[in-house]
């Protein structure tokens, strides 16, 4: 699915990388904490996230994330921005909860990174 069709499915608006909505993702990771993003999210994901500050910018370009997806509302400082906006990374937000975006993508084709946690 592109980057295009996430927005449209979560009427999200896109903050920075407007020029990247033709971008291919199949999977999504959900979380605010972002020690579980470090440890089970996959590059060319979605991160979907209520977290806006510099450090979920950061662990998106470490981890090779396709795109942020703000969930709630939530807007970034400009600070978070601007780094996103160097490093390239999509940032779009919509204004359902963290389940609810995870549901609507869910059920339109994009799965998780992993399905569940084995020890």
């Amino acid at each position: 699915m592109k980057l295009r069709e996430v927005k449209e499915i979560l009427d999200a608006n896109v903050i920075v990388g407007e020029e990247k909505l033709d971008m291919e993702v199949k999977t999504a990771f959900g979380a605010d904490l972002m020690s579980d993003v470090l440890a089970f999210a996959k590059a060319g994901s979605l991160l979907l996230t209520g977290l806006t500050n510099t450090q979920v910018i950061r662990i998106a370009n470490v981890l090779d994330i396709a795109a942020i997806i703000l969930v709630r509302g939530k807007k970034p400082p400009m600070e978070a921005l601007e780094l996103a906006k160097d490093l390239h990374i999509p940032i779009l937000t919509t204004k359902y909860i963290l389940f609810e975006t995870a549901g609507r993508l869910y059920t339109r084709g994009i799965v998780g990174c992993l399905e569940k946690v084995e020890k």
